[in-house]
């Protein structure tokens, strides 16, 4: 349930509604908003009755929430959330492209990338330093090493960075060096690494799972919004189904359907949904047609000797150009 304040409630009256509120039992949670205060109510063990809250000084109307996801749908915050990271905005009528190779391989390697892809009109760089393998005896990342490389990338080129983090123990010093924490498709329901992420001071990235549904997706990032940490970035990057054209299927229709939803920015990884080259281009299109908020593409110098996912990563050149187009075809959106 959602209480909503009136536009001149005061802080004396929503700290008496909070009180009221924990009174009865429940978990308060107060969202600022642009023009008023809402209230959350949480752990409530079935309904609420409404009447309770409806009469009480400053309180606007009280809203059911019918979704199983609370805190991150558009029910419980109408507005779109935004995340700032410097001066970088992701989120609302903002397009953010992340880009770099899929996993990082030597220091000469990730600012080779960089330079070529903050120059085509990248925002941040993206970077494996630990990288989940389907075969225990592909490359696993550098570890620490490689995310002492994706903090010399953000000295030297200015672009925040964002990298994956794959267990507890390594949480701490990937939170430490990166500025965006990714959680991978693998671990989109492991729920323990999940509250772990949302004790986090930094944004979240949470990928969608091989089969998840969205209402799964969106649960799973309830959990870290439970845990206090609003700041989370949904990823699309394609769901498993049986065709052999790619490696995965881009759910495009997920883009509106999660924005009708949530609150939360939502982006499109097309590298790992396709799996090929050729079809990167074509998918951040329709991303961007459909108004996702983001991209986040593989780029690699030298595909051909990439340590992995070298088949789907764009040469820069091939970045540059879609770079150029991806704003024409932002900006006709934008001008509407």
């Amino acid at each position: 349930m959602l209480i909503v304040m009136k536009h001149l409630a005061t802080q004396d009256q929503i700290d008496c509604v909070v009180k009221f509120i924990e009174k009865k039992g429940y978990t308060a949670r107060p969202i600022p908003g642009g023009e008023r205060v809402s209230i959350g109510i949480l752990y409530n063990k079935g309904s609420v009755d409404a009447s309770l809250f409806q009469n009480l000084p400053g309180v606007k109307e009280v809203i059911p929430i019918t979704r199983p996801y609370k805190q991150v749908s558009r029910e419980f915050k109408p507005e779109d959330t935004i995340i700032r990271i410097g001066s970088l905005t992701i989120g609302g009528k903002d397009l953010t492209i992340m880009a770099g190779p899929c996993a990082i391989e030597s220091e000469k390697q990730a600012m080779t990338i960089a330079n070529h892809v903050v120059k085509s009109g990248a925002h941040i760089f993206r970077g494996g330093a630990f990288k989940p393998r389907t075969s225990p005896y592909s490359f696993q990342g550098l570890g620490e090493e490689g995310l002492k490389i994706l903090a010399k990338v953000r000295k030297e080129t200015g672009m925040p960075v964002v990298t994956e983090v794959m267990d507890f123990q390594t949480f701490d010093i990937v939170e430490e060096y990166t500025d965006i924490i990714q959680i991978g498709t693998r671990n989109m329901q492991n729920f323990s690494l999940l509250r772990r992420a949302g004790k986090a001071k930094k944004p979240v990235l949470l990928k969608r799972g091989m089969a998840a549904t969205i209402e799964e997706w969106l649960m799973a990032a309830e959990y870290i919004l439970e845990e206090g940490n609003s700041q989370v970035i949904l990823c699309e990057r394609g769901v498993r189904t049986f065709v052999n054209h790619s490696r995965n299927t881009l759910d495009i229709s997920a883009i509106p359907v999660v924005k009708k939803e949530s609150h939360l920015p939502i982006i499109v990884d097309p590298s790992h949904a396709a799996g090929i080259r050729d079809q990167v281009a074509p998918l951040s299109l329709a991303a961007v047609a459909v108004e996702a908020n983001g991209l986040i593409i593989e780029v690699h110098h030298a595909p051909d000797e990439a340590l992995s996912d070298g088949a789907q990563s764009l040469y820069p050149e091939q970045f540059d150009l879609l770079c150029q187009k991806i704003k024409t075809m932002h900006s006709l959106f934008t001008r509407q």
